[in-house]
């Protein structure tokens, strides 16, 4: 399995812009095969950061997911939006889930 963490961060005057550009991703990107879960929280701790998490079943599917033409755009429009560009980490995890 391949977990994402991304954040990015917004300001008081483009975070309604960038949450909604959000929530449209993670639910296109739900619909794609190999998409175990796919989802974007409000950090606690600092409002202005939203932070992704995503599961996909295996590397395959995370590319394909990164080829798909509206998850380019998304990069893009985060890009143009946020005053910092978007942060990205990939794990693979190899063991199965225990609990």
């Amino acid at each position: 399995m391949i977990i994402v963490i991304g954040s990015v961060v917004t300001t008081p005057d483009i975070h309604d812009a960038v949450l909604d550009l959000s929530l449209e991703h993670v639910a296109r990107s739900r619909t794609e095969p190999g998409c175990i879960a796919h989802n974007v929280h409000a950090d606690c701790e600092d409002p202005a950061r939203l932070v992704f998490v995503e599961y996909w079943t295996d590397m395959p599917a995370l590319l394909a997911h990164f080829d798909v033409p509206a998850s380019r755009d998304f990069v893009k429009r985060l890009r143009k939006l946020s005053p910092t560009p978007p942060d990205m980490k990939i794990f693979d995890a190899q063991r199965q889930q225990i609990a």
